[in-house]
């Protein structure tokens, strides 16, 4: 047990109800270690889970109009001009992005 990050064990004993409360909460966590969810109660007292699902939608979305705003940016330079389809498909994925973030503001960067 020397090269052991944690060399000391603490043991206890619960009831069914207990366990099964204890695996409920880890259930609800999503987490499957036990060790590591008793031990961070212990130190902490809480867990928080996040859930980062919509903001990496957002991330993604975002994404993907800088990549289409660099294309079009690389053939003006190369060009000299752009088309006005490439701007209304900017303005529609913007919107979706807008959208998606927060339904009141349905197009407000049009009017810009």
């Amino acid at each position: 047990m020397a090269s052991r990050t944690r060399p000391n064990q603490i043991l206890f004993c619960v009831s069914d109800d207990e366990k099964k409360i204890i695996q409920e909460k880890m259930a609800m966590l999503g987490t499957k270690n036990i060790g590591a969810y008793l031990r961070k109660m212990a130190i902490d007292g809480y867990i928080i889970n996040v859930d980062y699902t919509e903001t990496k939608k957002l991330i993604a979305a975002v994404s993907k109009i800088g990549a289409n705003i660099n294309q079009i940016v690389r053939r003006m330079n190369s060009m000299g001009h752009f088309y006005k389809e490439d701007i209304d498909e900017l303005k529609e994925k913007l919107d979706q992005v807008c959208v998606g973030h927060n339904p009141t503001k349905k197009g407000t960067h049009r009017n810009r």
